[in-house]
């Protein structure tokens, strides 16, 4: 019998195939806000007139821009934005750009909610082995206009970045959840294609480590499966033909979906741990991380759920086959690395990796329990 427990986020609505500027003034007015921050894409900023058309729509209601968010948002980044969210007043965040800007916006929310002010403040606020602190809530909200699709608008939870100790750190909260997402996959098309690809694969991961998690149920499974599909079929059209907007747009619904088995309580497992570490520490972009990652943590878990990664195989449309396999060759296919040689990591390193992996909140909950690093070594082993 399934027994569990679905929280609906504290998400109002997602707005897909308006284009941004039209929908970013709609929330606004629906928010009834006057002071719009923007944290955006630098790239965008500059290179692209994309950032200044929504600009122009919001017309006073813009309080500012923020546009040097870094990747995997580090600390000082954060709070550089937060002091600037401070002094423009702003009563809502808008972001336009990657995860680390969405991300960075739910660090600011908490941020300008509880006082922080300085890098160190940040452990006041960030999650620790017991859970969240007590947090004041924030009241600065968020929406967030993605342009890459590892789905992390629609979660409550945010990674930062301690680059004192290289280590992500979790922040959340209920309500850093955006309150809108506006899908827009026109304004994808400026992301670098091995950007767009890579998180694409992010996202199948999620789908995948959802399905396969010994907490999987209904709910998540439904959302995870077509999610699956749709991003199995839509990533290789995107990589055919980069101007294909219903393949963009297959890609972002299919992200959404991705995220139905976290944000409904289903735990993601090692590829996500060891994907942490990877990043933090080495600096690896967030969705190669999962492209070297889980067809290794597919094949090493595949004793204890070949029925569930079975449901993954089809859902890609090769019913029957390995997953590890399916998923090693629709990566290679999309020209993403495979191999944590390929993000220039050697073995000389699997050690730090494993020992810190064991302290992810994922590591844990792996479908195959991991008891010690020395399990972790064996899927790096296979990765290698």
């Amino acid at each position: 019998m399934h027994k569990g427990r679905v929280a609906f986020g504290a998400m109002d609505e997602v707005i897909f195939g308006t284009a941004a500027a039209e929908a970013v003034v709609a929330q606004v007015e629906r928010l009834g806000v006057e002071r719009a921050f923007l944290m955006v894409s630098g790239t965008l900023n500059r290179e692209t007139d994309e950032i200044e058309k929504i600009r122009t729509a919001l017309g006073s209601r813009c309080a500012g821009t923020f546009a040097a968010m870094p990747a995997h948002t580090p600390r000082a980044a954060v709070i550089a934005a937060s002091e600037q969210a401070r002094a423009a007043g702003a009563d809502l965040i808008v972001t336009v750009g990657g995860g680390s800007i969405t991300d960075g916006a739910k660090a600011v929310q908490i941020c300008l909610a509880n006082d922080i002010r300085n890098v160190d403040d940040i452990d006041r606020v960030r999650a620790g082995r017991g859970g969240p602190p007590d947090l004041m809530p924030p009241t600065v909200r968020q929406i967030s206009v993605p342009t890459t699709i590892a789905g992390g608008e629609f979660s409550a939870i945010a990674g930062v970045t301690n680059e004192r100790t290289k280590v992500k750190e979790r922040l959340d909260h209920p309500l850093v959840m955006p309150r809108a997402a506006i899908l827009d996959p026109a304004l994808t098309v400026h992301t670098p294609e091995w950007l767009f690809l890579s998180t694409g694969i992010r996202a199948v991961d999620h789908c995948v480590e959802g399905i396969c998690s010994r907490e999987a149920h209904p709910y998540a499974d439904a959302q995870a499966i077509k999610g699956l599909s749709m991003l199995a079929q839509g990533l290789p059209r995107v990589k055919a033909d980069p101007g294909d907007l219903d393949a963009r747009m297959d890609c972002q619904i299919g992200t959404w979906l991705s995220m139905g088995p976290l944000s409904s309580g289903v735990p993601m497992g090692a590829s996500h741990g060891i994907g942490y570490v990877l990043g933090a520490v080495f600096d690896v972009p967030h969705g190669y991380t999962s492209c070297v990652m889980l067809p290794s943590v597919m094949r090493w878990n595949r004793s204890v759920n070949p029925d569930r990664q079975a449901l993954v195989a089809a859902a890609m449309g090769q019913p029957g086959q390995d997953a590890g396999d399916v998923l090693d060759g629709f990566i290679r296919g999309l020209g993403m690395p495979r191999s944590l040689q390929d993000v220039r990591i050697g073995p000389e390193h699997f050690d730090r990796i494993a020992d810190q992996a064991m302290g992810t909140p994922w590591v844990p909950r792996n479908p195959r329990r991991i008891d010690s690093p020395a399990q972790l070594r064996e899927i790096l082993v296979m990765a290698a």
